[in-house]
């Protein structure tokens, strides 16, 4: 088989299923992975199709990001009240994760200047708090999102592994009873399962327009959240679901 017939067929193959991995990808073509990862790269460059960790996603089901400065005004009170609760859960000397969320954004521009070690793939994050001379800011650095202003891909995830936290603060797209916590598409995802795998407490960041959004892709089961925290909006059904599944929630005033 030619190259070019092998990347017409893998380019195929991932719309057809929406995503593949590389070893099966390998198996089909009848060669190496390493040779398939090569050619994952230059489909990628060539705005074919997007790598994920193991693998590729169609571009047709990659649901983009809203844009920074759209997703800043949007249920921007509801994510304030938010943020400042979630600071109040925030000691000297944490170890905490932010994500590239707005609402992340908003607790970092209200955390007070204390010892703290915050790691974080947004720049926006890291902007906001580098101006606070006690706290410590580490990037994962990883390939750029333009959109959420934030690092993604294997090189992210591969920086997380590094650390520990004792606390992580991340947002999603979607809170499902069934399904779980959900993001718009897999790299993000994974970027946020890797951060909840790091951490001994995880606290969801998440407005009530969430609840019941089944989004993209997956990340986490319900049981895996310490703390919901949420605007006062949330309806008493919800909450009730919740509590039902043992899950905590903080409703933020």
């Amino acid at each position: 088989m030619l190259v070019a017939e092998r990347h017409e067929k893998i380019v195929r193959l991932v719309n057809d299923r929406g995503s593949i991995r590389v070893s099966e990808l390998s198996d089909i073509c009848q060669v190496t992975e390493e040779t398939i990862r090569r050619d994952l790269d230059r489909l990628e460059e060539a705005g074919r199709l997007l790598r994920s960790h193991g693998g590729a996603v169609s571009i047709t089901d990659h649901q983009p990001e809203i844009p920074y400065i759209e997703r800043e005004i949007t249920q921007m009170e509801e994510k304030k009240r938010i943020a400042r609760k979630a600071v109040s859960y925030i000691e000297p000397n944490d170890r905490i994760i932010l994500d590239a969320s707005t609402t992340a954004w908003y607790m970092a521009s209200i955390i007070p200047d204390i010892p703290l070690t915050v790691l974080t793939n947004s720049i926006k994050v890291a902007m906001e708090l580098s101006s606070k001379e006690k706290v410590e800011v580490i990037s994962t650095g990883g390939k750029l999102a333009p959109r959420s202003l934030s690092f993604l891909g294997p090189s992210a995830e591969r920086s997380l592994d590094q650390y520990h936290v004792d606390k992580v603060f991340l947002s999603c797209k979607g809170i499902h009873l069934e399904r779980g916590i959900s993001e718009s598409n897999e790299m993000q995802a994974l970027v946020k399962k890797k951060m909840i795998g790091i951490s001994d407490k995880v606290y969801l960041l998440a407005d009530t327009s969430k609840f019941g959004v089944q989004a993209f892709t997956y990340f986490a089961e319900l049981r895996q959240i310490d703390e919901i925290i949420t605007d006062n909006e949330i309806d008493p059904l919800s909450l009730r679901q919740l509590e039902e599944k043992a899950v905590s929630v903080i409703v933020a005033p």
